[in-house]
């Protein structure tokens, strides 16, 4: 039976599947988070895991892991798949890289990942700020790993470098879909594009472990999946992570399908069998989820040389 076939075709009257229901932080969990997200609101941060209504906020925070989001809090670009606001920036804040190195100390992380809202109004699209806050995270922690998920920078080498050259230990870019589906999903990437971000990447600095991530359910079929799987890794790429798409409002991309948690473990053996050093795959997964331990794992085949 075609693969394709097995996935749940989404009625939009009936509701999601019990896969995807989100248990909710109680107690002292819920009070923590609570706690956490008031101090960022003081630091005026923002979390991409609170922006892009992340399921796992709180599983993520109480393992010492959160994604910082950068350059502000709205996107020059407006892809049809996610809930961060798209309009005109704000003025570049040179403060921020020290603000979130100080957020992260106070929530003690262990790893931490440093994302951003495109800046295609900017000169070097906030690379500056990735490095600076990079080294800031550092500076404030030094045993806490350091993972940046960048943008493409249209496609500006130099700002990509800018980056790597402050060592981050995971150089993050999201394909976000296969390459039938992106230039429908995405606004301004490609998919092309993407994948000679990963492999300059890997040239320029070895022993950075690459990482990227792909939603399904949004029209793509299991073949492409496993192409999407073979691109990745022809440039080296070591790190996987799949998650279903949810649609944020009736605006959005609307849901095709929804696999199932068979098919994403299918999907997890298809990406170890091509050789990545780690597959996160499941309906809930988001790029940043068990982030520490797809480093470690990384690390490992690596051979656990810092760049």
């Amino acid at each position: 039976m075609d693969r394709r076939e097995s996935s749940m075709a989404v009625d939009k009257t009936e509701r999601k599947p019990e896969w995807l229901k989100i248990k909710l932080a109680s107690g002292e969990d819920f009070q923590e988070v609570k706690e956490l997200k008031q101090m960022m609101r003081s630091k005026t941060l923002h979390t991409v895991c609170e922006e892009a209504k992340c399921p796992n906020l709180h599983e993520c925070w109480a393992n010492r892991t959160a994604t910082f989001m950068i350059l502000g809090e709205t996107c020059t670009r407006a892809c049809r798949f996610c809930a961060v606001n798209s309009g005109l920036p704000n003025e570049l804040d040179l403060q921020e890289p020290e603000r979130v190195a100080e957020a992260a100390e106070q929530m003690g992380l262990q790893h931490c990942v440093i994302t951003s809202v495109a800046r295609d109004d900017l000169e070097d699209g906030g690379a500056m700020i990735f490095a600076e806050t990079i080294r800031a995270v550092r500076k404030r922690l030094p045993l806490c790993s350091v993972e940046v998920l960048i943008p493409d920078f249209l496609g500006n080498w130099e700002s990509l470098y800018k980056v790597l050259d402050a060592n981050p230990d995971v150089l993050n870019h999201n394909i976000e879909t296969v390459e039938s589906q992106s230039d429908r999903v995405r606004s301004k990437a490609k998919y092309r594009r993407s994948l000679e971000l990963l492999e300059k990447s890997k040239a320029y600095k070895p022993n950075i472990p690459t990482k990227s991530s792909i939603m399904v359910g949004v029209g793509e079929n299991w073949e492409e999946l496993l192409q999407t799987m073979d691109d990745l890794r022809a440039v080296d790429c070591n790190i996987m992570t799949i998650g279903q798409y949810l649609q944020p409002t009736r605006k959005h991309l609307r849901i095709e399908k929804y696999y199932t948690p068979d098919e994403f473990a299918k999907l997890k053996e298809e990406g170890m069998k091509r050789g990545f050093s780690h597959v996160e795959s499941g309906p809930l997964v988001r790029s940043s989820y068990h982030a520490r331990e797809q480093k470690a794992a990384a690390d490992q085949t690596l051979g656990g040389v810092k760049a």
